[in-house]
């Protein structure tokens, strides 16, 4: 269960003092991904590539202890388990929410990436999370290439934020420009860094650990990819 934890009992209390009052603690980071071994386990077993993505995301943030504790409102919440959100395209034409909680078991995380964004699609209603696990919202622009984007800053929604388009083909290479924002009292730059290093050598290495999921899985008809 998430629970209050004192700044001063944490290695965070630098930069609670530093950051928490800052007009501006949002740090962005632009960095570019090579996506190919995704595509081609995407295209081979019909999985959809977000929903690789998000699996990636969630596989390399564990492993950051820093993402288990979020500035919310004037407060540090340490959480258990983490989330990544994504964005879905429902049956209106608009978009809602669907936090999905991170598995380490692909094919487990697949029929509920599956189930839960479908459900989101049918219902236009926001699939919530946040109050037991630290989200990682994430949002594909798949219309466009994007370069990156930078965020919001509200004050509200402290969470770590993923933003990327279509992914690039370069020869025989793909490649994906991400743009990841963190709040700089939950993670410094070395923290994100590693976050980034370790997203990349997840995506390098799926399908070379592990069981995929069955060539004949179910897809979903919500229009998310």
């Amino acid at each position: 269960m998430p629970k209050e934890v004192d700044p001063k009992d944490t290695k965070r209390a630098a930069a609670y003092e530093l950051w928490m009052k800052a007009p501006n603690p949002m740090v962005t980071f632009f960095k570019t991904f090579d996506v190919t071994n995704l595509i081609r386990i995407s295209r081979k077993r019909k999985l959809k590539f977000n929903m690789l993505m998000d699996y990636c995301i969630g596989r390399a943030a564990v492993k950051v202890k820093e993402f288990y504790i979020l500035p919310v409102g004037d407060k540090l919440i340490q959480y258990d388990t983490i989330a990544v959100n994504t964005i879905v395209k429902n049956k209106e034409g608009e978009v809602s929410s669907c936090d999905l909680r991170y598995d380490s078991d692909l094919n487990r995380f697949n029929r509920h990436y599956l189930k839960y964004t479908a459900q989101t699609a049918e219902s236009c209603t926001d699939r919530d999370l946040s109050e037991n696990s630290m989200v990682i919202g994430t949002s594909a622009i798949i219309d466009t290439e994007i370069d990156g984007a930078v965020g919001m800053n509200s004050g509200i929604f402290n969470n770590p934020f993923i933003i990327w388009g279509r992914y690039k083909k370069k020869w025989f290479r793909y490649y994906l420009p991400l743009s990841f924002q963190f709040h700089h009292t939950q993670m410094d730059g070395a923290h994100a860094g590693r976050f980034l290093v370790e997203l990349q050598d997840e995506i390098r290495l799926l399908g070379h650990k592990g069981i995929l999921p069955a060539a004949d899985q179910s897809r979903c008809r919500s229009g998310i990819q």
